[in-house]
């Protein structure tokens, strides 16, 4: 194995409660001294291409990122924990790629490009999702536009002898990660000063776009328009029943059973 690369996002951190901003637009939602992160499952993915290079010596692993700057101390985290080198398409400050702005057609449109960029691509790890859309779409979309084998939802991952990926899924070339692949480890202190020296590309998206002969207008577009975001309603307040018969007259009131 000669290479993985690993798409990363930078988003919301999972312990954050996320707080709609109706100042800014029907989209808002506050992100000012809000704690940033790693995609979860971005982190399996780091996580399992170090393994895997661990396994195969030799291998490199290169963590993408597209957003703003700040998305340089995402990669930086993919670094410290074992990743080669960096590779970050900057975003101006004000496109939003939580689903808003940039949305997986984009992100897996640029994705591609540097797949055919990059020299001796043997594998693409992604995380299954992001956790702030949901969409799970990246992955499935870059293995469509590179007209590769897929695996998505990933549970285990082994390479055999002759090259080849035997994946474990619940539901080869890009394989999405799931929750039970692995448990990310924490960067130590010497590996996180150690990142620092490592290299990192930055490119803006105008001047990427151009170089992969897309264009502009149709990567920030949106192919699905975002109406309004909101809280969910708060939960009512459970009750206390005291046997089974008074629970199902409970339920027969609320007319949820028969």
């Amino acid at each position: 194995m000669r290479k993985i690369l690993v798409p990363i996002k930078r988003v919301i951190d999972y312990a954050q409660k996320i707080r709609v901003d109706s100042s800014k637009g029907p989209q808002g939602v506050q992100l000012k001294n809000v704690k940033m992160s790693m995609n979860p499952f971005c982190e399996i993915a780091v996580e399992e291409a170090i393994q895997l290079k661990e396994k195969n010596k030799g291998a490199e692993v290169v963590a993408i990122s597209v957003g703003p700057k700040q998305c340089t101390e995402t990669i930086r985290t993919a670094l410290a924990m074992g990743a080669d080198r960096g590779i970050h398409i900057e975003t101006k400050p004000d496109v939003r790629g939580d689903y808003v702005d940039l949305q997986p057609w984009a992100i897996a449109s640029l994705l591609k490009g540097i797949v055919e960029k990059e020299d001796a691509v043997d594998l693409v790890l992604l995380g299954k999702q992001s956790i702030d859309s949901d969409c799970g779409q990246t992955g499935p979309l870059l293995a469509g536009l590179l007209n590769a084998p897929q695996a998505t939802f990933a549970a285990n991952i082994e390479r055999g002898d002759d090259g080849s990926f035997t994946v474990e899924r619940e539901t080869d070339t890009v394989i999405t990660c799931d929750l039970r692949l692995n448990t990310p480890r924490y960067p130590t202190m010497p590996n996180i000063m150690k990142a620092k020296k490592k290299p990192v590309d930055t490119i803006s998206l105008e001047d990427m776009v151009k170089e992969l002969g897309l264009d502009l207008d149709e990567v920030l577009t949106p192919q699905n328009e975002v109406v309004e975001v909101y809280e969910p309603p708060p939960r009512k307040e459970g009750e206390t029943v005291g046997s089974i018969d008074e629970l199902l007259g409970k339920l027969k009131e609320k007319g949820l059973v028969a």
